[in-house]
Order: C-alpha cells, then structure tokens, then sequence
C-alpha cells in the first residue's frame, strides 16, 4: 500500500524539477526511475518516448502514466499523471494570476534567457541517449538518417516520418520464422510423425 504515495510523491518531485518538455525529463527518468527505483529499463523508456511521441498527448505525461501502469496497473497511471501534472497545474496557475507584472519583469526575462540554454543542454543529452538506445546497427542508422533528411530537408510533417519508420522497423526487424531442421537423411525432427 505505500507504493501508491511513493509513486504519487515520486512523480510529483519530477514534475516539479521538470522544465522544457518531454526530451529535457530523459536524464530525470533514468537517473530517478532507471537507476534509483529501477521501476523500468532503460529500453523500457525508451519504449514508452517512442509510443509517447505517436499518441496524443504531451510526452512527458504519456511517459509517466505508462511507467505508472506498469507499476501499480491503472490506479498507478493515474497517481503518476497525477503527480506529475500537479506542480505544473500549481505553478501555472501562481504565474497566471499575474502574468502581465511577472512575464515584463526584467529580472524573469534574464533567468528565461538562462533556462532556455539549460533546457537545450538537457534536450542534446536526452537526443544522445535516444540515439545510443535506438540506433544500434546499420538498418536503424539507415532509418534515423532518413527520418532526419525528411524532416530538416524535405520538411516533411513529423506524422509520416514517424508512420514511415515504424513501418520500415516492422519490416526490417520483426522476426524471421524458419522451418524446423529435419532430421537425419530428411527424418521430421524428433517427437514428429513419420
């Protein structure tokens, strides 16, 4: 039973330490998730930035109720997303109430300046991971290559690049079924019919 808050109090500090979106979280997740509760791999994560990047929603919270679910099952996506959005939801509305004195400030206008070069290093080291994790033999360098052409080059939409290459990976890397070996001198392998 005390998993439940430790999950809710777990996300709640990542959320409240997590600035610049989705990718700047990575180094939070494996530091917190990965290595210190060990309540997913790093593949694992991996696995849910992929399927977080294709469904709707922000990145960051799809990851939380995943790794959430995974954990306690339903009531543990929940607590998670909960966690998680929960500071932004505070904090936000503390700023809102005086946007216009706050956002014209001087001073907050030169700590955004610092921010967004922090969340920029943060961002290059979740891409680092993201491609030392994906990209581990010619066929997925060949893919992620593709994927950055269209994308930078061609300015193709990010939805056919993604739909594409979860294509061109079920293609090249979904598994091979070969026929069983035979037998002796053409025999059907043991515990067949002959």
């Amino acid at each position: 039973m005390r998993e439940y808050p430790d999950l809710l109090w777990t996300f709640f500090k990542m959320g409240a330490m997590t600035f610049g979106g989705g990718y700047s979280m990575l180094p939070i997740i494996e530091r917190e998730l990965v290595r210190r509760k060990g309540w997913a791999t790093m593949d694992e994560v991996m696995d849910y930035f992929a399927i977080g990047q294709v469904t709707p929603g922000i990145i960051a919270v799809n990851v939380a109720t995943f790794i959430g679910y995974k954990k306690k099952g339903v009531l543990g996506g929940i607590l998670a997303t909960l966690g998680f959005v929960l500071p932004s939801l505070v904090i936000i509305t503390v700023i809102a109430a005086g946007l216009r004195n706050f956002a014209e400030s001087e001073g907050v206008q030169h700590a955004l300046k610092g921010i967004r070069v922090a969340v920029g290093a943060l961002i290059l080291d979740a891409v680092l991971k993201l491609f030392r994790g994906a990209v581990k033999n010619t066929a997925a360098l060949g893919i992620c290559i593709a994927a950055f052409a269209l994308s930078v080059f061609v300015k193709v939409s990010p939805v056919p690049v993604v739909v594409s290459a979860g294509l061109a990976g079920f293609l090249l890397f979904r598994p091979r079924h070969k026929a069983p070996p035979a037998g002796p001198a053409g025999t059907p392998p043991e515990g067949g019919k002959g």
